[in-house]
């Protein structure tokens, strides 16, 4: 049975999942232009890899190692990516973003999924 636990996190792998639609989005359509700071992205890069450690170093309550390890793996990957984006050239911008959104959207798959499995007993 769907406890609310449970929905809530289907609920919020399914807004990351929609995160990772979006900018594949961006980078399908050619969109993007990038910022005129690039250290911003370093930034916010170097920001998703400090969330991915502390997922990994904390997992939530009831959360299996499998789960910690997609939400800080999928963190991790986007991060790098990001740091990437503007130390390489203006023509890998979209290529780098389309793979991050892809790996959130796979992420938000897998996480849904684990978020909805039945609970097990005690």
């Amino acid at each position: 049975m769907a406890t609310t636990a449970n929905l809530f996190g289907f609920l919020n792998e399914i807004i990351v999942m929609l995160l990772g639609a979006l900018l594949a989005l961006l980078a399908a359509t050619h969109t993007l232009a990038l910022p005129s700071r690039p250290v911003l992205l370093i930034v916010l890069g170097a920001a998703f890899i400090f969330w991915a450690s502390r997922a990994w170093a904390r997992p939530a309550p009831n959360a299996g190692r499998f789960e910690a390890a997609v939400r800080a793996g999928s963190l991790a990957i986007v991060g790098v990516l990001l740091i990437a984006i503007p130390l390489l050239s203006l023509g890998h911008a979209n290529l780098l973003l389309g793979i991050a959104g892809a790996v959130l959207v796979i992420r938000g798959l897998v996480g849904a999924g684990i978020s909805f499995r039945s609970t097990r007993s005690a």
